[in-house]
């Protein structure tokens, strides 16, 4: 039976002499008390020296990993071809389930093994006896730095500290410029107040402070490198007729300060802003082509990293940034946020008020996607930003235009869209409608003489149903009669029917 011990030097393969003595866990220190009866347990049968740090530093990291190194391979290949029926102590798991896969050696993991590795680094000195103590400790602590800086710069977790760090920062020189600048405006104005009307810039505000000074100088000084004509124009005009203090030149002296610590903040804020626009660019590159450097970078900074932006569902990263609007919500039983920091987007700013949770809901959708592909792709492309962000655009355009389009024809023309008003109608009044009153009857000489006629015809209709005499041709002259019955109505008016039939139904 074998034992893989694992140095900062190299890898050491004892032999386990007896190994009944592995069976006794708890009495197995007192045969490593003295170096003698260490070499009587264990005898030294390979030594695996590593050539250099980088030799050294690819093994750590392979043990690390779970996985076997080349020079480990080696050395185990040469071992075993004799020995095939030994069995192997290794202190990982991982490790030896690596080792039995590639070379089908038995390897053996317990509690007894973790015993036994702690007693071998007791009299590690003595069982080792080509290496000095003094090189065995510089080249652990060489190891260690090695392995530190390797995990630093090659870790997920780690890279995306520098965006985070970054967009803080430039979070924080944006709230120091903004109250510089209310400082140096209001400083500035007890001595020339309409400058700051004037001007609105506020990076020209502070050149032009710089350059001039106290008002006095403002005629004999050439401002067309910081301001347009017509304004520099009208601040000569005004620094001559201005209602402010005079100061000394002491105070224009600390101004001038203030101006020059505005400048250099400015300056490197915008050297910053570069910096996290390549790093995001290099980093997570859909994610910022879909909602852009500084709302990407926020987003990983509020997530943590990265990976923890990925794990995120869509809807959470639609919401990011707006915790206390949400809990507040639930608590209270309304409703709750459409957006967080997502609101800051490109696309969602260019959306109407009404459109903005429905865009921020589809932008969250797609910039998680984006985020698991930059977080866990292998290879750095903004094609599927790019796709996205196409798709993205064509339906802000359809939630703008009331996506309605023309359903016969061609169907590519579009139909304009019209808002729904409300159109008020007027009713007027109709008194003939609540009249429930029946209608009079006429009299005989206020009728006119076609009715007379139909009346006459209908009476003469009712006599003759009441004699209805046998034979055919008193009915021919019904038939005929009936005819002109029929003749009649028809040439008459509506009006006059309408008369008509309620004098029948009267009588």
């Amino acid at each position: 039976m074998f034992v893989l011990y694992e140095t900062p030097a190299g890898y050491a393969i004892f032999q386990l002499l007896d190994e009944k003595k592995l069976a006794e866990v708890d009495n197995l220190y007192l045969e490593f008390q003295t170096p003698e009866k260490a070499n009587k347990l264990l005898k030294l049968k390979h030594f695996e020296k590593f050539n250099d740090t980088t030799e050294a530093l690819s093994a750590a990291t392979a043990a690390v990993e779970g996985k076997m190194s080349k020079p480990l391979k080696k050395t185990l290949k040469k071992l075993f071809n004799s020995e095939v029926q030994s069995s192997l102590l290794v202190a990982d798991a991982k490790l030896g389930n690596a080792i039995k896969d590639k070379l089908a050696v038995p390897c053996v993991y317990n509690t007894g093994v973790q015993e036994l590795m702690r007693c071998i680094r007791q009299q590690a000195d003595s069982l080792l006896s080509g290496l000095p103590k003094r090189e065995m400790t510089a080249m652990a602590l060489g190891l260690a730095h090695s392995l530190s800086r390797y995990k630093l710069k090659f870790s997920p977790d780690k890279i995306d500290t520098m965006i985070v760090q970054a967009q803080c920062l430039l979070d924080d020189l944006d709230k120091e410029l903004n109250n510089y600048m209310m400082r140096a405006r209001e400083w500035y104005g007890w001595h020339f107040p309409e400058l700051g009307k004037l001007i609105t810039d506020n990076i020209a505000f502070v050149k032009t402070i710089k350059l001039v000074g106290t008002r006095e100088n403002m005629a004999q000084t050439d401002l067309s490198d910081i301001l347009p004509e017509e304004v520099e124009e009208k601040v000569k005009e005004a620094a001559e007729i201005s209602m402010g203090t005079e100061i000394s030149e002491e105070d224009i002296m600390n101004i001038q300060c203030l101006c020059d610590e505005i400048l250099s903040i400015d300056e490197y804020r915008t050297h910053l802003y570069d910096y996290l626009k390549t790093r995001m660019m290099a980093m997570a590159p859909n994610l910022t082509v879909l909602v852009g450097e500084t709302v990407g970078a926020r987003l990983i900074a509020h997530a943590g990293s990265l990976i923890n932006l990925a794990k995120h569902p869509s809807s959470t990263v639609q919401i990011l940034g707006a915790e206390k609007a949400l809990f507040r919500a639930l608590k209270t039983k309304k409703d709750t946020p459409k957006y967080g920091l997502i609101f800051h987007a490109q696309l969602v700013g260019q959306a109407s008020l009404k459109n903005k949770g429905k865009m921020s809901r589809s932008l969250a959708a797609k910039a998680s996607l984006a985020t698991r592909v930059d977080a866990f792709g292998e290879e750095a492309s903004c094609e599927l930003g790019a796709t996205h962000k196409v798709k993205l655009e064509a339906r802000l355009r359809l939630l703008e235009e009331g996506n309605l389009r023309k359903l016969s024809g061609t169907g590519k023309a579009k139909a304009k869209f019209e808002k729904y008003q409300s159109k008020s109608e007027v009713f007027t009044y109709q008194p003939e409608a609540d009249n429930t009153l029946s209608v009079k009857k006429r009299k005989h000489s206020e009728s006119s003489p076609a009715e007379v006629q139909d009346e006459s015809i209908l009476e003469a209709e009712d006599t003759n149903k009441d004699l209805e005499p046998a034979g055919g041709e008193k009915k021919k002259k019904k038939k005929k009669k009936n005819k002109n019955q029929d003749q009649e109505q028809s040439e008459a008016p509506p009006a006059k029917k309408k008369a008509k039939t309620k004098e029948q139904d009267s009588d």
